[in-house]
């Protein structure tokens, strides 16, 4: 499954605008929540299918989500992605980019509290009947309420979060400076709507919204492996730290349940070696198992029997 960004925003700032033009979702309904996949760019992508010669390219993806407004409620919404986008407004000239950015921190924060102190009622309420479960957590939660309080984000709470909080104040938060110094949001939107050649012809250099993706992916700490063959050559995400057994399941169960061996090149010694043949016989590829740490740039194939 691709990974979930967030996108937060004080109102007008452009966040639907940036939603648009990460995912090529065309006219947004105002006031409704949006989400799209907004494919990550990848130069190596196409240098790996031109070696197999693949028929097809399918980039890595990330799963965008656009929630309309802010408040607790709202934002609610967000507790189960992995990161945050915070549009910022830089064109308007009567905001302060920097101050959005506090505000846009406290009300995660105030969210957060929220939903920690209706959690600790109703923990409260089961710790009645005697179980030392619910009255050990109720404990922690009184202490992590108190920590919130102290207005501290929940990142730098010192013991340990009960998993079922999801806080918003944990997940890693990326600004979009949307303005003349940083993104122009509203213009990236537009050129997303045109095929690639045409926007390319208009900008100077690469889209703007290739830093943002490449920002996300230093935050949420991931990394990039190909599947490589004549009918498909696929980008994929993993988190940094992952096997070879997640990256099977997250190609499909099915590999990862009949899981053997993982064969791994790496992506610029099958381009140099022009086949996976080649590399082998230069004693580049390797056979590896499910706890294999798959770094970025391996090109994965998986051998497998169900």
């Amino acid at each position: 499954m691709p990974l979930d960004v967030g996108i937060v925003g004080l109102p007008n700032a452009g966040k639907t605008t940036l939603f648009r033009a990460l995912t090529r979702a065309g006219e947004a309904v105002p006031g409704r929540e949006h989400v799209g996949m907004a494919p990550i760019a990848d130069e190596r992508l196409a240098q790996v299918a031109s070696v197999v010669g693949a028929r097809k390219t399918t980039a890595a993806t990330i799963r965008v989500v656009d929630v309309p407004g802010t408040g607790a409620q709202l934002l609610g919404n967000l507790r189960q992605v992995d990161g945050l986008l915070a549009v910022l407004d830089e064109w308007s000239g009567t905001r302060e980019a920097e101050a959005d950015l506090q505000t846009l921190r406290l009300e995660l924060l105030v969210a957060d509290r929220e939903h920690v102190e209706r959690r600790l009622e109703r923990v409260r309420k089961e710790a009645k009947s005697g179980d030392p479960g619910p009255k050990a957590e109720a404990a922690e939660l009184e202490r992590i309420l108190a920590h919130v309080d102290a207005e501290r984000p929940l990142s730098e709470y010192p013991g340990g979060l009960p998993p079922e909080l999801e806080p918003l104040t944990t997940k890693p938060l990326v600004d979009v400076r949307n303005g003349p110094a940083g993104i122009d949001v509203q213009l990236e939107a537009e050129l997303a709507e045109l095929p690639d050649e045409e926007a390319a012809a208009f900008r100077e250099g690469q889209s703007a919204l290739d830093e943002v993706v490449r920002r996300l992916f230093e935050a949420l700490d991931l990394v990039t492996f190909f599947t490589a063959d004549e009918k498909e050559t696929r980008a994929w995400t993993l988190r940094r730290g992952q096997t070879a057994l997640d990256a099977a399941a997250s190609v499909h169960t099915d590999l990862a349940r009949g899981f053997i061996r993982c064969e791994v090149i790496r992506w610029d010694d099958l381009v140099a070696y022009g086949s996976s043949a080649e590399a082998a016989r230069q004693g580049l590829m390797r056979l590896e198992g499910k706890a294999y740490v798959v770094q970025d740039g391996d090109v994965l194939r998986v051998r497998f029997n169900v």
